[in-house]
């Protein structure tokens, strides 16, 4: 009796680790279900954190253009100005010029 007794209580133990083993092995099934999913959605919320970035990059990447070609045209239309200004300028004295180069060229010194 003193047999059965010992042998049933290790049936139990058996039974109890096998029990044990089993709610170990779901829990780290469970565990590594929760890690996947948690990297699932960590992928997902950076693929988009960087779609979004990359929008933002290429809207004032098109937005520097944009002033980069508005720059451009201000610039020309300055250089024209000038341009004109310089024309104007020369053409005004010109005569005067002319005329001050041929005294001095005309000139003779002692």
């Amino acid at each position: 009796m003193e047999a059965n007794r010992a042998q049933n209580g290790i049936q139990l133990l058996l039974a109890a680790e096998q029990e044990a083993q089993h709610i170990v092995n779901t829990a780290k099934a469970a565990k590594m279900a929760r890690l996947k999913q948690a990297k699932e959605e960590a992928e997902k919320e950076i693929t988009q954190f960087r779609a979004k970035m990359e929008a933002e990059f290429q809207r004032k990447v098109a937005e520097s253009s944009g002033d980069s070609g508005a720059n451009v045209k201000r610039l020309e239309q300055e250089t024209e100005a000038k341009i004109d200004h310089l024309k104007r300028e020369a053409a005004r004295i010109s005569h005067d010029v002319v005329q001050m180069l041929l005294k001095h060229v005309t000139t003779i010194r002692n």
